[in-house]
């Protein structure tokens, strides 16, 4: 891997990205700074969202840049005010050795004049969204004769927001000898046409491969009915405690409302879309930089100029209506080397729209149960624990007051001590939760049914097959995900499967011999995989007295008794079926809502430490 210094940048930039703690350039600064710093020739370039694209354009242009002239050298150009500021910012930063240079972000919503008269004072490189371009252009005020470099920054996003006719505009007025320079994370038709329209034999660059998902997101998918959606979201966000998330809304209207909701019933949540003020967003957006916030509500649109590197979670409260948008919201997390989840809650009608983005990104989602009461509170109570465990003792404070404490609590054996001081910050989960509903949508359970306590017909070992699976615990398998799996192949509806055995590195399990070549023929067919591994079933047998699978190999473990066998489609959990109008009760607490006065509440999820997401330890009955 190249450094910074041989990539040809002087010793003012270097010295910039010390200070800004750049060690190393990722793959598309390595491939675009050395292209755009020895030739003119136009770039097309592909590189996800949180890559360092600002850094790949911005970074040669500045090695480029005549401090000693105020013509306005290059312009860049942005879908949105708020991705402006962030460029604009990233480059201020960039240049702050370098004497002379300015930069201007020009965007709606602000003070043109203010804008102007920055102008007037001589900007080299400006940042602008296409609609205040434009109006400075036709205001005589921006003057683009000696332009050297013109970038188009998120082309896809531009035109999905309906920019085509200012990118024209814009790109009329300016010089037929500049170098243009475009930069997108997906390539649609339309970016090939503005590509094909507006660059002269460009040189291509690709930092991945287009239009797929990175490697470090995991795609979940929940199903739900309408009813429901709003209680599953609260469930996928009190199950993970450390939960650090944008939620993904399509209208300004339903962010509002979804965070409205979610802040009443105590979750540390804000909104972030187009019909708040400048200054409104820009308290937002800090506010969850600095992790003051924990989830934040968004338009797509809104989001754009938000760059966080460690979330732990994207939520789709509704998927996109452009499929390539999926790609930019799921490219949020698993950036930095971190591993993140994309999580889609979808209605069974909804469900025929992943496999168009299965194909985009180059991954399957995972078909995930939504997380039951019971997993809730564990997951609640480990991470009360993990808290426990990690608390800084303040001894000289607290000393003083020991001797009356020891009193209080003297007649308190060390379980029921335990017992009660937990019970202060959990009751509230524990009474929320205590006869949750299952949420999953019985039309898709019922593919898979997993409830053994209905009192259904059970068949004989004779009439189960019994196949060999080559993933296991080791591939973060649990009897959850295994069921999703089998769900996912559409083999039939209503098969009943027996019993389960998940091992470290292998597992078995059993189907309706009904159903034997439809099953082999479904994972055969479909080049199933599981979290980046290539699935292969195999007919096996039950291992009595030394007797292998068929098929020949080596002899898998014998099986273990793990109880009643499930039919594939219903829950085992949460027989009470009381339904309100979101799916969940609200909380038995004086103060409504899910506690948000007190921390640790069901909805109060503290700021504490924001590693990456527990997995859910889901235990069921197999």
């Amino acid at each position: 891997m190249s450094t910074f210094k041989e990539l040809g940048l002087n010793s003012q930039i270097l010295q910039a990205l010390t200070d800004l703690g750049y060690e190393t350039p990722t793959e598309i600064q390595e491939k675009a700074i050395p292209q755009v710093l020895s030739s003119k020739q136009d770039l097309k370039a592909f590189a996800q969202t949180g890559t360092g694209k600002t850094a790949a354009f911005s970074l040669p242009i500045l090695e480029q840049i005549d401090a000693n002239s105020g013509d306005t050298q290059a312009i860049i150009l942005s879908p949105t005010r708020e991705l402006a500021l962030q460029i604009a910012s990233n480059i201020t930063d960039f240049s702050k050795h370098l004497k002379g240079v300015k930069t201007l972000a020009v965007y709606g919503g602000a003070s043109i004049e203010d804008q102007v008269r920055k102008l007037n004072k001589g900007v080299q490189i400006i940042v602008g969204t296409p609609g205040r371009t434009v109006d400075l252009i036709n205001r005589k005020q921006l003057k683009l004769s000696n332009l050297k470099w013109l970038i188009l920054d998120e082309a896809d996003e531009m035109l999905n927001m309906g920019f085509k006719d200012e990118l024209d505009k814009i790109l009329a007025v300016t010089p037929k000898d500049k170098q243009t320079l475009l930069f997108s994370a997906t390539f649609p038709k339309e970016v090939e046409g503005i590509a094909k329209a507006y660059l002269r034999n460009p040189i291509e660059i690709s930092a991945g491969e287009k239009n797929k998902g990175t490697d470090q997101v995991s795609h979940q998918y929940y199903v739900v009915s309408e009813r429901n959606r709003y209680a599953a979201l609260k469930r996928i966000a009190d199950v993970n405690p450390d939960i650090y998330s944008i939620i993904f809304c399509r209208t300004r209207r339903e962010t509002q409302e979804i965070a409205d909701k979610l802040i009443s019933d105590g979750y540390n949540v804000d909104a972030l879309h187009g019909d708040l003020s400048q200054a409104q967003r820009d308290s937002v957006m800090e506010k969850f930089r600095s992790k003051t916030l924990q989830i934040l509500v968004a338009t797509d649109v809104a989001a754009r100029g938000l760059d966080v590197t460690d979330l732990t979670h994207v939520i789709n409260h509704k998927l996109p209506d452009q499929i390539e948008s999926y790609t930019h919201r799921s490219g949020r997390t698993g950036r930095a080397g971190k591993e993140g989840i994309s999580i889609a809650i979808v209605t069974v009608r909804e469900k025929s729209k992943l496999h168009p983005i299965e194909r985009l990104i180059g991954k399957k989602f995972i078909s995930t149960p939504i997380p039951t009461g019971k997993e809730i509170c564990q997951n609640q109570l480990l991470k009360l624990i993990d808290k426990v465990q990690d608390i800084k003792v303040n001894e000289t404070e607290i000393n003083d007051f020991l001797p009356s404490i020891y009193e209080k609590l003297k007649d308190l054996d060390r379980e029921e001590l335990i017992k009660r001081f937990v019970s202060i910050e959990f009751n509230t989960f524990l009474t929320y939760y205590e006869n949750a509903p299952d949420l999953n949508d019985s039309e898709h359970m019922r593919g898979v049914d997993r409830n053994s306590d209905r009192g259904s017909k059970r068949r004989d070992d004779e009439n189960m097959t019994r196949f060999f699976i080559n993933i296991g615990k080791k591939d973060k398998l649990n009897p959850a995900r295994l069921i999703g799996l089998i769900n996912d192949q559409r083999i039939a509806k209503n098969i009943e499967i027996g019993q389960i055995e998940i091992l470290d590195t292998f597992s078995f399990f059993e189907l309706d011999k009904t159903y034997e070549k439809e099953t082999m023929s479904a994972f055969e067919g479909n080049d199933v995989d599981f979290e980046g591994r290539s699935v292969n079933v195999e007919i096996t047998t039950k291992q009595r007295t030394g007797q292998a699978r068929s098929g020949g190999g080596s002899s898998r473990g014998g099986d273990r008794d793990r109880g009643p066998r499930k039919r594939t489609g219903d829950s085992d959990r949460g027989n009470d079926r009381k339904r309100s109008g979101d799916g969940d009760r609200k909380p038995k607490t004086d103060f409504g809502g899910f506690g948000r006065k007190r921390p640790g509440a069901p909805g109060t999820i503290s700021k504490s430490t924001f590693g990456s997401d527990q997995n859910p330890k889901r235990r069921k009955r197999i």
